[in-house]
């Protein structure tokens, strides 16, 4: 129950007058049909008798019972209106809010856990459920607490007539409540156990949908094999899925002839009861009535209790990655990063990824200072681009340690180190947002249009961005409406610009004329040389 009420705070927290109008419409909503059911009762017996109902005081007629009858259910359907577009608030109010604490936890987590399959289970179940769960948990709660409300006044109506019509209603819907239990266990079990099963089917829709992977995917004809694999994957998952249903629709089934037994015997003993006069034909509709609706009272408490069951199973999944932590945090007695850097030192750095057997860089040392173009040459795997993420606090080592200026890297605060370290990864991202904001993220608090001409005038991007339709207004790529594809030359060279930006004091480049032309990589140099007489540390890295 911790977990459930942990989700009802997230939501209350969320929208907080949504929330208590949610209660108040919920109490009105199951209260109204109670008391038309009273009316229903005083109106039957004034057309059976011929007389005139006493009721809250004073005789009404048939016409102004039936006006009552009918005030009441509009009042129901106003609010009902009313809760419907509450509701509405609610939920897209709930899907902000969700999506924002996934996204900021999904941000604060380190690289490592990026690395972990069992996080990327972890990821896929919370951001699979994150949508809607919660605001589930509270319908089932608001029906939970409708139902008790209902039934209590059915009860108070059903005493009436015989207690034992009570026990009858209550024994018929056990079979129902402990076959929904079983059925919530057992789709969160297999949901849970086929978690790698469901992130698979993901992969291949975006290989087979998404623009990133077109060109391979038609190049060397992979649609048809993809295909096939999603749909291997897909039926599994599906005939398992309709297994269960199919053993659990058996049993609902045994359950629906206990629930209609109980009431031929419940409608033959009213049948009784009128005929021999100890009820009015009023009473026989009202008991009646209220006994079908003590019956669907009681099945919405048992799908509220078994919904929340199933629902703070599915919840968990949330909140077990919301609980995640980061281990790369600042320090509480971190220090600024400094304006000027005079040495980038990697001390006996040994290192591996998570869940790897080899180490990727075992007892490595160098020194960059600043002034110096400092180069760093390997082959593939040597671990070059791992040095640029532990400089960058994507990790940190096993052994040995990074220094600026002599002083270890996790000593300095943790944005204003990475803010100090303007690096462009061989992997670089191409954001489909305009020229102009592409250059800009290099330090995205300080947006200043003049830099960004300048940033791209030393990348050598300046000539390619103003040949555009709206030169720096220009979006890139064709994910959007107006946008235009750049060549992965020119890209490169918006990355590099966007490097520049930050005029940060130490300088990575990884792999950075990988894509560029003779002239570019003049131009990449040119630029090198202008921020080595500008006394940055320079990190270039290299494949040989």
């Amino acid at each position: 129950m911790k977990q459930l009420f942990k989700a009802l705070d997230m939501i209350r927290r969320c929208h907080p007058s949504s929330f208590y109008w949610r209660i108040f419409y919920v109490v009105v909503l199951n209260a109204l049909p109670l008391l038309n059911l009273f009316v229903l009762k005083y109106m039957v017996d004034a057309v059976t008798t011929g007389q005139p109902p006493v009721l809250l005081g004073m005789e009404w007629s048939t016409v102004g019972l039936l006006a009552l009858f009918c005030a009441l259910f509009l009042l129901t359907r106003l609010v009902g209106v009313c809760n419907g577009v509450n509701n509405d608030i609610m939920s897209q109010r709930l899907q902000d809010y969700v999506s924002d604490i996934m996204q900021r936890q999904s941000a604060a987590l380190d690289m490592s856990y990026f690395d972990n399959p069992e996080y990327h289970d972890t990821y896929h179940r919370a951001q699979q459920e994150a949508t809607y769960r919660p605001l589930r948990v509270l319908s089932e709660f608001m029906a939970l607490f409708g139902s008790i409300i209902t039934i209590a006044g059915v009860v108070a109506m059903l005493c009436t007539a015989s207690p034992w019509i009570i026990v009858v209603m209550i024994v018929a819907v056990i079979p129902s409540f402990v076959v929904r239990v079983v059925k919530a266990r057992q789709i969160y079990a297999f949901r849970r156990n086929n978690t790698q099963n469901y992130r698979r089917t993901s992969y291949y829709t975006a290989l087979l949908g998404g623009r990133d992977y077109a060109k391979e995917m038609r190049t060397f004809g992979l649609t048809p094999y993809f295909r096939e694999r999603f749909v291997s994957v897909r039926k599994l998952l599906v005939d398992n899925l309709l297994k269960i249903s199919r053993r659990i629709g058996v049993y609902d089934s045994v359950c629906s002839v206990f629930e209609t037994l109980a009431m031929f015997f419940v409608v033959l003993f009213l049948l009784s009861s009128t005929t021999s006069g100890a009820i009015t034909v009023g009473s026989f509709v009202m008991l009646f009535e209220a006994f079908r609706r003590g019956q669907t009272g009681l099945n919405s408490l048992v799908g509220g209790v078994t919904g929340l069951y199933d629902n703070r199973l599915f919840v968990g999944n949330l909140f077990e990655f919301l609980d995640l932590k980061p281990t790369i945090v600042t320090a509480p007695d971190a220090i600024p990063f400094p304006q000027r850097v005079e040495s980038v030192e990697f001390r006996d750095i040994t290192f591996r990824y998570p869940q790897m057997e080899r180490d990727v860089l075992s007892h490595f040392n160098l020194v960059a200072r600043a002034g110096e173009v400092t180069q760093i040459e390997g082959e593939n795997g040597f671990g070059k681009t791992t040095l640029l993420k532990l400089l960058l606090r994507l990790y940190d080592t096993d052994q040995g340690a990074v220094l600026v200026n002599g002083v270890d890297v996790r000593q300095y605060d943790l944005a204003g180190l990475r803010h100090g370290i303007g690096a462009i990864f061989q992997d670089y991202v191409r954001f489909y947002c305009t020229a102009e904001e592409n250059i800009v993220f290099g330090d995205v608090q300080h947006p200043d249009h003049e830099r960004a001409r300048r940033a791209a005038h030393l990348a050598g991007a300046d000539k390619i961005i103003e040949r555009l339709p709206k030169g720096y207004d220009t979006p890139l790529g064709r994910m959007f409406d107006g946008g235009e594809e750049l060549s992965m030359g020119q890209w490169q060279r918006i990355a590099l610009a966007r490097q520049l930006y930050s005029d940060a004091p130490v300088l990575v480049f990884d792999e950075p004329t990988a894509w560029m032309d003779i002239a570019s990589r003049d131009r990449f140099y040119e630029t090198l040389e202008q921020m080595r007489q500008e006394g940055k540390v320079i990190i270039l890295i290299k494949h040989v």
